[in-house]
């Protein structure tokens, strides 16, 4: 397996840029996408949150941000019609619906051959998911759940997740759809953050500490599963904590220094990066 393409969040990316539009005066907030913006390279939390720098659809967020819709809509079939059959038969008609809302992922194929290429990749992931699960057996109990809770700092924890079950004895499993590639062993940490980030939102909700956390990486037939206790948790509060002080230290400093790694080839923004030859564009007057 190699490194995880950015693709990763995409759909959070895309719902939590209207989210991330809520004004300051509501209170500081963080979301994963965010926080993982910022370990990643300053400078891209800078671009998309201080400056909100738009970022074009590529056909990797597009593909993925349809197979998220097409599996929230297969739950919205009675049980005993979840199939592959089904399962490949949304994906038309969410593609159209998608493409009406945001005519940018129409231009993003130019012949209607290309599209046709595309959308049988999306059919090949979709046929994956049914070799992981079948969602005959499953009733989620939530799909594409906006959660929010504050810490005791005043600090806003948010985010979206994919799916929510919960078992009859009340156990919790948080369930994410990966498009991208499963990350390597030394990397799965990184990719647990945004699943425990999730968990400790809920716990902080409901008073209870979720049982599973289950990556899907829909693409590879992989399934990355973690089972947090308090003790992960509070560490995750702790390291969540203190990556917003270093935020608030580059907001107050303006320093917002590029990190530059293996993920600038997918950045949008590379052409604005100084270790790149480029110049970002001056700090937007702060609140």
């Amino acid at each position: 397996m190699s490194v995880a393409c950015p693709t990763v969040l995409f759909v959070e990316e895309m719902v939590l840029a209207v989210v991330d539009d809520v004004p300051e005066a509501a209170g500081p907030a963080l979301s994963p996408s965010r926080a993982a913006d910022f370990m990643t390279c300053p400078l891209l939390y800078r671009f998309r949150v201080i400056d909100r720098l738009p970022e074009p659809p590529t056909v990797a967020t597009a593909r993925g941000t349809l197979v998220h819709a097409a599996l929230e809509r297969l739950f919205d079939l009675p049980a005993g019609e979840r199939t592959p059959e089904a399962g490949r038969a949304l994906l038309g008609p969410e593609w159209d619906r998608l493409a009406a809302e945001e005519p940018g992922l129409a231009a993003l194929f130019p012949d209607e051959a290309t599209l046709a290429d595309w959308l049988q990749s999306a059919v090949a992931i979709m046929d994956a998911y049914f070799t992981l699960e079948d969602p005959r057996r499953l009733e989620p109990a939530e799909r594409e759940s906006y959660v929010e809770t504050t810490l005791d700092s005043g600090l806003r924890l948010r985010g979206y997740i994919d799916r929510l079950d919960v078992a009859p004895g009340g156990e919790i499993r948080i369930v994410d759809y990966k498009t991208g590639r499963a990350p390597r062993e030394a990397y799965e940490a990184s990719a647990l953050f945004q699943m425990k980030f999730y968990a400790l939102v809920i716990w902080r909700l409901r008073g209870q500490v979720p049982r599973l956390l289950q990556l899907m990486y829909l693409a590879e037939g992989e399934i990355l599963r973690y089972a947090p206790d308090e003790s992960d948790l509070l560490a995750t509060e702790r390291k969540i904590s203190a990556l917003w002080q270093a935020i608030e230290r580059a907001r107050a400093s303006g320093d917002w220094r590029p990190r530059p790694s293996r993920l600038c080839d997918w950045c949008s923004h590379k052409a604005l990066c100084p270790e790149f030859g480029g110049t970002p564009p001056p700090l937007p007057p702060g609140p």
